[in-house]
């Protein structure tokens, strides 16, 4: 019988799990990891029209402004392969910090289930999961210590100037995209912490008395 269990602490780390796994998708998708120097485009059409604006480049795509006027704003993939991705120390990010989302996307898949299965063959699920939660923030923090090394490359030079060098860069700055990745990392071992919680919570002498009493579903603070 599938006894819904509902604690503060396993509800904070369900909805925290999830949040995470969505930040660290979202900003690894982003192009808004490095910001360029502010540019300055003119254009003459009966008016003239002078638009300042930055251009940002992601781990694979990039943000540029595109028109006569430069009134177009175009942001896609520019690396049509793999291997066309800017530095190879890029490619070790990508390669880290993909593995990292893709073992938290998959916690916080599993983490939706805790409600109602907290143990497989007597091992707590939240454990389980809080240790791929610890593994997973490891190896987004080694994708984000390799990425600043890949400054030096030709595609960052262009975007920041010829003063770019590995973890110097120059006239760009540090996107919200980059940002979000840190404070998703750190989140990670938060909830690699709260899922010990979670656990205890679930397993109360509280929650088996009220399992006792016969009730499918239990809420507790």
């Amino acid at each position: 019988m599938c006894h819904v269990i509902v604690t503060c602490r396993s509800m904070l780390w369900t909805l925290l799990s999830i949040v995470v796994a969505f930040a660290e998708l979202v900003a690894f998708m982003s192009s808004d990891w490095l910001l360029g120097f502010p540019r300055s485009e003119s254009g003459v059409d009966k008016v003239e029209v002078d638009v300042a604006y930055r251009p940002s480049l992601g781990l694979y795509s990039r943000c540029l402004r595109i028109g006569v006027q430069g009134v177009g704003l175009s942001c896609g993939p520019y690396a049509e392969t793999f291997w066309d991705v800017a530095s190879e120390f890029w490619q070790a990010a990508m390669l880290f910090l993909a593995a990292g989302t893709l073992v938290l996307g998959c916690v916080a898949c599993v983490s939706i289930f805790t409600l109602c299965f907290q143990s497989i063959k007597r091992k707590s699920i939240f454990n389980i999961c809080g240790l791929l939660q610890a593994i997973g923030g490891l190896l987004l923090m080694v994708g984000l210590m390799l990425y600043p090394a890949g400054w030096g490359s030709e595609r960052v030079i262009a975007l920041c100037g010829t003063e770019a060098l590995p973890f110097r860069p120059a006239q760009c700055s540090l996107g919200w995209a980059f940002y979000a990745a840190i404070g998703g990392t750190l989140a990670t071992f938060l909830c690699s912490v709260l899922s010990a919680q979670a656990e205890i919570a679930t397993s109360s002498d509280k929650v088996q008395e009220e399992i006792e009493e016969g009730k499918s579903l239990i809420c507790l603070l």
